[in-house]
């Protein structure tokens, strides 16, 4: 499964954001790391359900009138201080922890009402643009440390006539989610000695860089927009980083009210309907929800886990079925799965997605859409429903 880490300094709106995004319970509250151990819980990233061109919606519990709703791993780790690839504050903890993501969700008090340390101060007067290359300083700063402390082994591999700096590099960055072509495109972009005994602690931290930042790419989510100056926004929209506005309080609210039938609202909808009673004091609450959605287009949560999952990862779902012309797996479920697959993937990239045992017994495959077979390198596109034929089938 996909899995987005939720990073930033404590008491920035992390774990209202992952209680929102999950309902999973969680400690809430206005002090420095609230989060001691790390949650790892389920979201969903969404998109169209491809029942819209079908004359019923599929029903299928994680489609809600055809707004696809695709499980994605969320994880919410210990707030992150200055210093903390020193070890300050949970650093340690917190850097170990995001090795496994895909990619960083960055949440950030667009408010300004909370100090580089995580402590709350008057709204407006700390700069949350200092926030915006934080995360990525402090993960530089820990990789490079990793690079440095493991740098002898790679000195004595190189005496080897076999020795070959991609493959040593990819044994050592292995752990941080780097690949073969991770470590490979990175060297193709750097300046280096051919010999490692000549590298420089320079020349390692600007490996550590282009590793973070093709392994770990990285979303702003400028939260408590709701309290935030209009202009820290647009001043965080300035910066050279997808910044997302959000209201994890608000998106918790309607979550908790959709829930208990006060509203009508699914995750990412630009507004929302009162659908209970409701009192004065709640319908105030409400609309002043409302009123920042109508501003950003949504809470922004929702918004922030898309723009991970389909533009920075470049991700495309596909439904693989067993019946093609009924779009159903065996039981007659209808659109029953949803598979979050890179961009460029082929039909056995699917069948592997699916299950290994399939990928090997991979024979064919059939586009439903158009009943047709498609060829082995024929590339999937978004919304894709396809029929997986092999020998273990």
């Amino acid at each position: 499964m996909l899995s987005l880490a939720l990073a930033g300094k404590p008491n920035a709106g992390k774990s209202t954001f992952y209680k929102a995004a999950t309902r999973a319970e969680v400690d809430v509250g206005n002090y420095p790391f609230t989060t001691i151990d790390a949650n790892r819980g389920v979201t969903h990233a969404r998109t169209d359900c491809p029942c819209l061109a079908l004359d019923e919606r599929c029903g299928n519990e994680r489609c809600h009138d055809g707004k696809r709703y695709v499980p994605v791993e969320l994880l919410d780790v210990a707030g992150l201080v200055p210093g903390a690839h020193e070890g300050k504050g949970l650093g340690n903890q917190f850097l170990d922890e995001l090795t496994n993501a895909d990619a960083i969700l960055d949440v950030v008090d667009a408010s300004g009402g909370t100090n580089a340390e995580g402590e709350p101060v008057e709204v407006g007067t700390y700069d949350p643009v200092e926030e915006v290359d934080f995360v990525e300083h402090e993960m530089d700063q820990w990789l490079a440390g990793i690079v440095a402390r493991n740098w002898e082994g790679v000195e004595r591999k190189s005496r080897s006539p076999e020795f070959d700096l991609d493959d040593v590099l990819t044994d050592m960055l292995t752990g941080f989610g780097a690949t073969v072509a991770d470590v490979a495109a990175s060297l193709r972009d750097l300046e280096y000695p051919e010999d490692p005994i000549q590298w420089t602690d320079e020349d390692r931290a600007a490996l550590a860089r282009e590793i973070r930042d093709r392994t770990k790419p990285l979303v702003v989510v400028a939260n408590k927009v709701d309290v935030a100056p209009p202009e820290n926004v647009e001043r965080l929209r300035a910066t050279e980083k997808p910044v997302i506005p959000a209201t994890a309080d608000g998106e918790l609210a309607l979550r908790t009210a959709a829930e208990a039938g006060v509203v009508a609202y699914d995750p990412g909808d630009p507004d929302f309907t009162i659908a209970g009673d409701v009192t004065d004091a709640q319908r105030e609450g409400l609309n002043r929800i409302r009123e920042v959605m109508a501003t950003h287009g949504g809470t922004g949560v929702q918004e922030a886990i898309d723009t991970a999952v389909y533009d920075l990862l470049d991700r495309i779902t596909v439904y693989p079925v067993q019946n093609e012309t009924r779009w159903t797996d065996g039981s007659g479920t209808v659109l029953p799965d949803a598979v979050l697959l890179p961009r460029g993937s082929t039909p056995r990239d699917l069948a592997y997605a699916i299950h290994t045992d399939i990928g090997e017994g991979y024979l064919h495959a059939v586009d439903a859409r158009s009943d047709r077979r498609i060829g082995e390198d024929h590339e999937l596109d978004e919304g894709d429903v396809i029929k997986i034929v092999s020998t273990a089938n």
